[in-house]
């Protein structure tokens, strides 16, 4: 269910349907590929709107999506298709994703993590309390080596594991084999000072 303020003059319906189309098999233009598959069964449906209550020009769309459209197991796949360039439509001047329902047979196709939490307490020799950990900041430019200096303070300092920010892959101010191995650096010295096992997720 899409939360949406319609431009000046663009009916609802208009509105929820051009949503619908957008996020799926919608362009702003028909093409003659279109011939070559079947639109009708992979677009997206508008099937009902509602105005909010108490707020002047804004509705709640409630669109469907057929499950062929989504990638099995892919949490991007889905996400990229639902909250994408949908939310740069002219015809809207505001959208806000509120409710994602997911059938049953789809969430089957996530596997999920390889692991529990059992599994990490296992790995770090932590047990009956929080595990404590921090992403480190900022999220993007430091070196490698100013990265590692940080995961070493705050595994010094008492955190049981840091991790990447979900931004941080191998840029060019930081290439990922430089930040393993200054990570790696960093854990297995604040292991060395304080006698604890210490953790790093990176991407």
């Amino acid at each position: 269910a899409f939360r949406m303020t319609p431009q000046p003059g663009v009916p609802a319906e208009e509105a929820g349907a051009a949503v619908a189309a957008e996020s799926s098999t919608g362009t702003w233009t028909t093409v003659w590929t279109d011939g070559l598959t079947s639109l009708d069964r992979y677009k997206g449906r508008c099937y009902d709107i509602e105005p909010v209550a108490g707020e002047e020009n804004q509705y709640i769309a409630y669109v469907a999506y057929p499950l062929d459209l989504f990638e099995e197991g892919s949490v991007t796949n889905l996400f990229t298709s639902i909250v994408g360039n949908v939310f740069g439509f002219k015809a809207l001047r505001a959208l806000r994703l509120e409710d994602l329902r997911i059938p049953p047979a789809y969430s089957k196709t996530f596997i999920g993590p390889p692991h529990g939490i059992q599994v990490e307490r296992d790995k770090l020799n932590k047990y009956g309390r929080p595990l404590l950990g921090c992403t480190i900041k900022p999220k993007l430019g430091l070196s490698a080596k100013n990265y590692g200096r940080a995961v070493y303070e705050c595994l010094r300092g008492g955190l049981d594991f840091t991790k990447d920010d979900e931004n941080v892959n191998s840029q060019p101010f930081m290439r990922w084999r430089d930040r393993f191995l200054f990570v790696a650096e960093a854990l297995f010295k604040s292991q060395a000072e304080t006698g604890e096992i210490k953790g790093h997720y990176l991407n």
